[in-house]
């Protein structure tokens, strides 16, 4: 499993799509933030972490989409399938090497806490659980667009699938959802939607809940993964 994350961070690096992400992430996050920072003279992250949840469902897709699909696209799935490898290394290997990269996306935007902290007094615990959830969210979006690309060849499908699948998970918990649905299932609309949770998180708030919430998603579209795979390979 070690030599599958040493692989797929390789491929990552090995070619445009690592830079090209991280260089949109930084600087479409760094410029949306500082535009209203000033104006808002807070001393405060919560802007930017509300812009995460609709920057990662466009760009975490880009980055999973070519995990499995260009696998079989090149034919080189069957290969990884007879190495001396169980299915769910395979399927963690693959997740663990997308996550790290991931986290070194959010390593490399530090450098905006520590200006905020020089220009004001930023609760640093706030911080912390904002960009744990942030690290969560980015889990759960991941987790589902490799399931997606486990399901087909084509790159372009699997990144409209995985945003689709993202957008409603993270909108099935949000007011104007809840307040057109029958208020008996309300709860568990709620509960469902990915970016309430985040929101519960980002006020500072890490709450048990919210982890197992997080866990249980990036769990459930793991397995799903897996069984595609299991399939495949039987048929």
């Amino acid at each position: 499993m070690l030599a599958l994350i040493k692989k797929e961070l390789r491929s990552y690096f090995n070619s445009p799509i690592a830079y090209i992400f991280i260089t949109v992430f930084l600087v479409l996050t760094g410029w949306l933030f500082f535009r209203s920072f000033f104006i808002a003279n807070q001393a405060s992250m919560r802007d930017w972490f509300s812009l995460l949840p609709w920057i990662f469902l466009f760009l975490i897709p880009a980055v999973t989409m070519r995990l499995w699909a260009e696998e079989k696209k090149l034919g080189t799935f069957e290969v990884l399938m007879t190495l001396p490898v169980k299915d769910f290394e395979v399927v963690l290997g693959k997740f663990l090497a997308s996550f790290i990269f991931l986290a070194i996306a959010l390593v490399l935007t530090l450098p905006i806490p520590l200006i905020i902290s020089f220009l004001g007094s930023p609760d640093k615990g706030v911080i912390f659980a904002q960009y744990l959830s942030a690290l969560l969210l980015g889990g759960a979006y991941l987790a589902i667009g490799l399931f997606v690309s486990s399901a087909t060849s084509n790159q372009i499908i699997a990144f409209i699938l995985a945003v689709s699948i993202s957008f409603f998970f993270l909108i099935i918990g949000e007011p104007i959802v809840l307040y057109v649905i029958p208020s008996l299932i309300a709860p568990l609309f709620q509960y469902l939607g990915l970016g309430a949770h985040f929101e519960s998180m980002g006020r500072g708030v890490i709450d048990s809940r919210d982890f197992l919430y997080y866990l249980s998603m990036i769990f459930l579209f793991l397995f799903l993964n897996m069984k595609n795979i299991e399939s495949r390979k039987w048929k």
